[in-house]
């Protein structure tokens, strides 16, 4: 996908909130904190050194310290893990996909071991929009049904099922999925 099709375009050019102030609902930061209304919109996407790593159960999903993280308005940020730190013995396409008017089309994933499963748990972009071309061979996970941790934090899922941030200690919000949010 090389060129943003109208449809996708527009969508993008709908978002009110880029990052650029604050609305008033939006939680003040702290000392050390960080307000996810202060990332942008189109995201950003840059390189997290921390310690990532995702377990499901007893077993060691993933672990790196080469994440890709994506800033978005209103989002907690989303880690994407390079396919070379992940355990890809564990995962098994999903089917189906979605667009984002940022990434590009999605890819989903479910995680398979002997007969335990959890379906859609994680998603990557194959072949990314221009400049989401970090993404193109990583893959990202759901915090739902898993026990992720950010530089030895455990991470929170973002609210409302769809979106796939992780909340950490140093944020605060609204985050958008959270009741009233589908306007963000």
């Amino acid at each position: 996908m090389n060129e943003i099709p109208s449809w996708l375009q527009a969508a993008s050019n709908a978002w009110l909130w880029r990052g650029s102030s604050r609305p008033d609902f939006a939680e003040l930061p702290g000392l050390g904190q960080v307000s996810v209304w202060d990332f942008p919109r189109p995201p950003q996407l840059s390189l997290d050194q921390r310690e990532v790593i995702v377990r499901w159960g007893n077993v060691e999903v993933a672990q790196t310290n080469r994440a890709v993280m994506v800033l978005e308005t209103a989002h907690p940020p989303t880690f994407y893990l390079p396919w070379t730190d992940v355990n890809q013995n564990l995962l098994q396409p999903a089917g189906g996909g979605s667009v984002c008017e940022w990434k590009g089309p999605a890819k989903y994933w479910s995680l398979v071991d002997g007969s335990s499963s959890l379906v859609n748990v994680a998603w990557s972009y194959p072949s990314p929009l221009p400049g989401a071309e970090l993404l193109k061979d990583c893959v990202a996970f759901y915090a739902t049904s898993l026990q992720c941790t950010v530089g030895g934090q455990p991470v929170t899922p973002q609210p409302g099922g769809f979106y796939g941030g992780w909340i950490t200690p140093e944020l605060v919000g609204p985050f958008k999925g959270d009741p009233g949010s589908s306007n963000w």
